[in-house]
């Protein structure tokens, strides 16, 4: 289902991000992000003039090599349109995200690495929805299975509504997993 039909409305900003995952040749896996912001209308800058509807604001790439534990490789990072002109400046700063593990608890680490004035506050977005992309393209492959079963990792676990571990999904399919309440035979036959 769509959202319903808006109101009246005019364009002011568009913001576009796509993450993909990619299995290297060499085993390890590439999670790739592009980032685009542009207005709906002539747009003052203080660096690049006026930028027309249309014309980018940002375009950023964001790259993370990953092994199958989701520990970080390498990095690369390019800000091909930027603001100001010493935006990339800080491009190799997200080289000090190599050896963070993608799970719980990283993006703090990511944030105090490359946060702030050691980093774009765009390309920082990007690690939460990079995150969920390499959990999307590295768990189901390596674990792929005909019935469509996988081992549940604790990143997975309580993730999101679908996977807690106090629901009906979890206990049919990872009972072993499942902290709800159990129902006895018989309360379940007097139903």
């Amino acid at each position: 289902m769509a959202l319903s039909k808006p109101q009246q409305r005019k364009p002011i900003h568009y913001r576009h991000i796509q993450c993909n995952g990619y299995l290297r040749d060499d085993g390890l896996w590439d999670i790739e992000a592009h980032l685009t912001d542009d207005k709906g209308y002539p747009f003052p800058t203080l660096q690049r003039g006026v930028l027309q509807p249309g014309e980018l604001v940002h375009e950023l790439w964001l790259r993370l090599t990953l092994d199958n534990q989701l520990v970080i490789q390498d990095v690369e990072a390019a800000m091909a349109i930027t603001p100001f002109s010493i935006c990339s400046q800080i491009e190799d700063n997200y080289k000090r995200l190599i050896g963070l593990q993608i799970g719980r608890g990283w993006t703090q680490k990511a944030k105090e690495l490359v946060g702030g004035i050691e980093g774009c506050s765009h390309l920082l977005e990007l690690l939460r929805p990079m995150a969920t992309t390499a959990i999307q393209t590295i768990y189901p492959y390596i674990n792929f299975s005909e019935d469509g079963r996988f081992p549940i990792s604790d990143n997975v676990l309580n993730s999101c509504h679908s996977f807690s571990d106090r629901n009906e999904i979890i206990n049919e399919f990872w009972p072993e997993k499942y902290q709800g309440q159990q129902l006895d035979v018989q309360e379940v036959n007097d139903e």
